[in-house]
């Protein structure tokens, strides 16, 4: 395909996540004025930041009256999957100059990796493949500026915003990014492990639960893979 066709497919398959996306920046929007945030800051925020998860627990944290050390190192700690995601993206993008690996790390997130991984892993040699990683990432960073935005203007006049349920959204976006990705025994164990594992360190402070679901996942996951290869060459 070409680049504008890579890009255009792109932005089209992140449409899904975007729905899923939207209550969130919304909700975001209006929390941050509720904390004491300015339009610009909370805009700001979004802007540079752009970590959905990352922006939630800082706001709470500023809430809180946390220290500026304990907010960093949480949030590092919660955004630290990502370097999961550029692990595993590392070999289809390692070509590309810094002019795009850079801007294309910082706009990664959960969503646009499960998009992009699906495109990078068919069958297909498209050169072209950055362009519909371009095409998703940017739509979803436009998408989560546009409902920060509309947060910070609208937010403040619907009452309890954040007890609406609209964490539901977030849920079934997460399902529908993990489920399509589960191809093998070894990958839905590594899910179900993860799982577990997240529910049962729930209460660890500073979201070390969520490092600890990684790991573990991560750790069974491989265990299996080698087990399956083995298994493999035995037969052979």
């Amino acid at each position: 395909m070409t680049r504008l066709q890579e890009f255009t497919q792109g932005a089209r398959d992140m449409l899904p996540m975007l729905l899923g996306a939207m209550p969130f920046g919304i909700i975001f929007g209006s929390l941050a004025g509720a904390a004491g945030m300015s339009a610009w800051q909370t805009l700001g925020m979004s802007l540079l930041v752009f970590a959905g998860s990352a922006q939630f627990i800082a706001i709470s944290l500023l809430n809180a009256g946390t220290g500026l050390i304990v907010l960093l190192l949480t949030t590092f700690v919660v955004n630290l999957r990502h370097a999961l995601y550029s692990a595993s993206l590392q070999p289809f993008v390692r070509h590309l100059p810094k002019r795009w690996r850079v801007p294309l790390a910082f706009w990664l997130t959960d969503e646009a990796y499960a998009v992009v991984l699906h495109r990078y892993t068919d069958a297909d040699v498209s050169p072209n493949k950055h362009w519909y990683f371009f095409g998703a990432a940017l739509a979803m960073y436009l998408n989560w500026q546009l409902s920060t935005l509309i947060g910070v203007l609208f937010g403040q006049s619907v009452p309890n915003l954040s007890a609406w349920g609209l964490d539901f959204a977030m849920l079934a976006t997460f399902i529908g990014i993990v489920v399509p990705t589960l191809r093998n025994s070894p990958q839905v164990a590594a899910a179900l492990v993860a799982g577990a594992v997240a529910l049962a360190c729930y209460g660890l402070p500073y979201k070390l639960g969520l490092m600890a679901a990684a790991f573990s996942g991560i750790a069974v996951g491989v265990l299996l893979e080698r087990r399956k290869e083995q298994m493999v060459e035995e037969l052979a």
